[in-house]
């Protein structure tokens, strides 16, 4: 018999692509409206958004030759939190260098907004929140 574990959550760590390692992480801090913590890890350069130790974390990965940034929108989506609403993130998201990607979408069922925006390093990027304002 083998025995199966239950996935507390699907998701356990996302990285976002930055060859402007500094650009990028200034960007997010003033966008989300928090600090990140610089590390590096193995000689790589990474800069991690805030989260709780059991939440789902991420991070600004400043490592040109292993990954890209892309806005094609046809691969991955990571969406991240915005706080305290979906319009006062986009309203930091251009003042920080960053542009605007189509209209807000409503979700059915209360599940709440979600929009796109291109970062500096030319990254497509969601954000989500379950209020618009």
């Amino acid at each position: 018999m083998t025995a199966t574990a239950t996935a507390t959550r699907t998701i356990s760590w996302f990285e976002i692509p930055a060859i402007n390692f500094e650009r990028a992480v200034r960007f997010y801090e003033a966008a989300l409206d928090q600090p990140m913590q610089r590390q590096v890890f193995g000689g790589v350069p990474m800069a991690v958004f805030s989260h709780e130790d059991e939440a789902t974390g991420g991070a600004i990965v400043g490592n040109p030759r292993d990954l890209r940034p892309s806005v094609t929108g046809d691969g991955v989506t990571v969406y991240l939190a915005a706080e305290p609403t979906l319009q006062a993130t986009l309203d930091r998201v251009a003042p920080a260098g960053g542009k605007l990607d189509g209209s807000i979408v409503e979700l059915p069922n209360d599940i709440g907004y979600i929009a796109f925006f291109i970062d500096p390093e030319g990254n497509r990027i969601g954000l989500h929140s379950r209020h618009l304002r």
